[in-house]
């Protein structure tokens, strides 16, 4: 395989998995912490999230410009990228009391496991390099 027919979609690795323990506190019946699954997500799918979490608020002048809402953002991209447990279960987020996948892990988990499931999920997603490292990088 020549190294230009590895940008060809049958020869890309699409979509990675990894399991991660999110919490301690979901055991499963020998005690042991139940790793979560979550996936990456693609840019198309990004962009969907995004545009689903900007609103159009009222700047200068009276003009209409996009906002997007990070804590929306983030709630969103970590839910879309949780493949187990199923956020969609109805169960599930009834017995949260909750509607909504987003809603559902920021019911379930503490702030700390949101925080470092967040974390993972931009990890898993490239967002973990800091753009002045990018730079720097880029400079040498």
């Amino acid at each position: 395989m020549s190294e230009f027919s590895a940008f060809f979609s049958q020869n890309a690795v699409l979509e990675q998995t990894e399991e991660f323990v999110v919490s301690e506190r979901f055991r499963d019946p020998n005690g042991q912490p139940i790793p979560w699954k979550l996936r990456t997500i693609s840019e198309s799918e990004n962009e969907e999230i995004r545009k689903a979490a900007t609103q159009m608020v009222r700047g200068k002048g009276g003009q209409r410009i996009p906002e997007t809402k990070p804590e929306v953002y983030l709630a969103k991209v970590a839910a879309a990228s949780v493949v187990y447990p199923d956020l969609k279960n109805a169960e599930l987020q009834k017995s949260y009391g909750v509607i909504g996948a987003e809603d559902l892990l920021k019911k379930m988990l503490l702030a700390g496991e949101y925080a470092a499931l967040v974390r993972k999920v931009e990890t898993m997603n490239g967002f973990d390099r800091d753009i002045n490292e990018l730079v720097e990088e880029v400079k040498n």
